[in-house]
């Protein structure tokens, strides 16, 4: 079987063309190939080289793309449902209005990464770096973001209803008109964040309070 330790040697269409029958690339240097709306579902890419690659629009569905590196990857609109991306590296990657339902991000690093309008339901996040991410009007219901990381994170808009944000770091992170409906803040930092106009309907606060108001109109 063939190495493809350096697929830019390679004509697109061959690669395609291997990836209909070959389904394990781990470790491989796939970095800046465009791989547009291909159907990648449950292939292995653990540990491969993915950075500047066109992957929009791609089925990825329960793939494995633990400890990947994804920097400045293009993701939009790809369907990563119960994808597999602990510890992978997403920093700058643009994953806006993809569907990562389901999917596995433990540990991953995803500085600056663009959510916008992505699908997070039940998405495992727990110890992420989010710094300065964007999840505006992000789909985050029933999500687990235990101990991640939330800096200056655009939240705006946001449906976290039933996410379990315990311990999790929202200093200076932007929740204005978020939907917080029932979601555990126990013991998060919420330091210089604003919350104007978030819904906070039987949301449980860092002191370990419900909160019952409808609506908060202050930051």
């Amino acid at each position: 079987m063939r190495n493809f330790a350096d697929p830019q040697a390679l004509i697109l269409s061959q690669i395609k063309d291997k990836l209909c029958h070959r389904r394990d690339f781990s470790g491989c240097d796939l970095s800046g190939i465009d791989l547009n709306t291909v159907d990648l579902s449950g292939v292995n890419l653990i540990g491969a080289d993915l950075r500047f690659a066109n992957l929009s629009g791609c089925i990825l569905t329960g793939a494995n793309l633990s400890g990947a590196n994804l920097s400045q990857a293009n993701l939009r609109e790809a369907k990563l449902c119960e994808a597999f991306l602990s510890e992978a590296n997403l920093t700058n990657a643009d994953l806006a209005q993809a569907n990562l339902c389901g999917a596995l991000l433990w540990r991953s690093q995803c500085h600056n990464i663009n959510l916008w309008g992505a699908s997070l339901c039940e998405a495992d996040l727990r110890e992420a770096d989010m710094t300065q991410a964007i999840l505006v009007e992000a789909s985050l219901i029933e999500a687990n973001l235990v101990k991640a990381n939330l800096t200056d994170a655009n939240l705006s808009g946001a449906t976290l209803l039933e996410a379990n944000l315990t311990e999790v770091n929202l200093t200076n992170a932007d929740m204005t008109w978020a939907n917080l409906t029932k979601a555990n803040l126990s013991d998060a930092n919420l330091e210089a964040a604003t919350i104007a106009y978030a819904k906070l309907r039987d949301t449980i606060m860092p002191d370990g309070k419900i909160h019952n108001l409808q609506i908060v109109i202050f930051e």
